[in-house]
């Protein structure tokens, strides 16, 4: 790794571990997470699979809002890598397509079909505990190298320490239900997201980076932003910036 690249991975490191000491938004850090890595490993897209209450995979945070990719991502939660590290606890690299498509042919074929011939799947773990997976996707073949894997790993272990051992949780039943919280509280961050999207006539990439710009410069956590957004505590020209003064 480049000084470039290993000072993003340490910003990244502190970032996260931030979360470790401080009250946080659970769904803020899996963005962090995901956001990052893709950035760090040289992946077109990302996105990271939690297990919810019913044991079954949702989507909990990603770098892509478009629909074929969130439907590729549902079929990843059905057979896919994410399976596998899940399962496994162990790290899922392909070295090429047609490793992809030994393991999983009806995720490799609809992989290919939106432009990606190689996916790493990286558990979220803490010890024997997995809680779910952070996923990447790459246009180009080739695994991971073992210096990456290695980081990669050590970022989603940070990131499931975090989520885990959030001071108010004190057992297992209590991080399972943190867990479905967080799965709950995005079903209303995607109906802002919507909501603003149409508002500005915009995409939802973009309509997520106002919301969270807005979180991070506020001090407030994306959650509540969105709910104040929905109870129209928040304007659109506050929540863009825009003075009309």
């Amino acid at each position: 790794m480049t000084d470039t690249r290993e000072s993003r991975l340490v910003e990244t490191f502190v970032t996260l571990t931030d979360n470790l000491v401080a009250d946080f938004d659970v769904l803020d850090v899996l963005q962090t997470l995901v956001d990052r890595s893709v950035e760090l490993f040289d992946a077109a897209a990302g996105a990271i699979h939690l297990l919810n209450s019913q044991g079954e995979l949702e989507v909990a945070a990603s770098t892509n809002e478009r629909s074929e990719f969130i439907g590729l991502l549902q079929l990843n939660a059905g057979e896919g890598p994410c399976i596998t590290a899940v399962t496994s606890g162990e790290l899922v690299t392909s070295h090429d397509l047609a490793e992809l498509t030994r393991g999983w042919p009806r995720f490799a074929a609809a992989s290919l079909q939106r432009g990606y011939v190689g996916v790493h799947a990286i558990p979220l773990r803490l010890r024997e505990e997995v809680i779910g997976s952070l996923n990447l996707f790459r246009e180009t073949e080739g695994a991971l190298n073992g210096i990456d894997a290695r980081a990669a790993q050590a970022l989603a272990d940070v990131a499931t320490i975090s989520v885990l051992q959030q001071r108010s949780l004190q057992s297992a039943t209590l991080a399972s239900e943190q867990l479905q919280r967080a799965l709950d509280t995005k079903v209303a961050i995607e109906q802002a997201k919507g909501y603003v999207a149409r508002a500005l006539d915009t995409d939802m990439d973009t309509a997520r980076e106002i919301l969270r710009r807005y979180a991070r410069n506020n001090q407030m956590r994306l959650s509540d932003v969105a709910g104040a957004v929905a109870r129209e505590e928040i304007d659109l020209d506050t929540l863009t910036g825009v003075d009309k003064s």
